[in-house]
């Protein structure tokens, strides 16, 4: 019988796109470290759905896998044979499911407090200075560009097909996501991290501008790119 840890890296071994088993593990790891913040020592069952959800959310992703269907099946029989409870399991399920920025574009699906720290987890993943990595590593991964200065950020992604859609390049991801996510994080430990994040970010931008000019437009301007609207 697989562990999750061990379900999750055999999942998500060898992939490229910035969904790889490190990000998994850092989720985890973050989901439990901002729910202690926040609330204390956590209890046995909760670090057991914290952990689970951080380190399966990607492998149920149709980024990652094909047959997602059947992965949802395999993944509730994993946590059953792990010991999981049916309430737990459907906890844990209802988080990988819902969590992701493009499932929630449309409308926001309410989480338990625990998949609100998870979906944290996630989100401040995709700031700071491992954001700034992973945004390249996907764009490449799917052959985007850096930047171009005459593709403009998209103003509204208003759907997950739209959003999936959107071939920009890679630097744009930062104006059309990633500095919208603070604004939308749950959890006050989330909050913190997210602002802090996303304040490193503006400085890479920054120099990234001042190395290359490409973010000369104004559609690129920082100010007041965290105050955020509805991934």
């Amino acid at each position: 019988m697989l562990t999750i840890a061990e379900f999750s890296k055999q999942t998500l071994a060898g992939d490229a796109s910035g969904h790889d088993w490190y990000h998994a593990k850092r989720v985890a790891d973050w989901a439990l470290r901002l729910y202690e913040e926040d609330n204390g020592p956590a209890t046995k069952e909760t670090t057991a759905i914290l952990r689970a959800g951080g380190l399966l959310h990607d492998t149920i992703d149709d980024k990652v896998v094909s047959d997602v269907l059947s992965q949802i099946k395999k993944v509730e029989k994993l946590l059953r044979a792990n010991d999981f409870s049916k309430e737990a399991t459907d906890e844990v399920m209802d988080t990988i499911q819902n969590l992701s920025y493009s499932a929630n574009l449309v409308k926001q699906h309410e989480l338990s407090k625990r998949g609100q720290y998870v979906q944290d987890a996630d989100r401040i993943e995709a700031l700071g200075a491992i954001g700034i990595a992973r945004v390249f590593a996907y764009g490449g991964s799917k052959g985007r560009v850096m930047a171009d200065p005459k593709v403009l950020p998209v103003t509204e992604l208003k759907d997950k097909a739209t959003y999936r859609q959107n071939a920009n390049p890679s630097v744009n991801h930062f104006y059309e996501k990633l500095f919208k996510l603070p604004a939308q994080l749950n959890t006050t430990a989330g909050r913190k991290e997210g602002d802090k994040r996303a304040e490193y970010m503006k400085d890479f931008l920054r120099t990234f501008n001042d190395e290359t000019g490409l973010l000369a437009d104004p559609a690129f301007n920082l100010e007041d790119k965290n105050d955020g609207c509805t991934d």
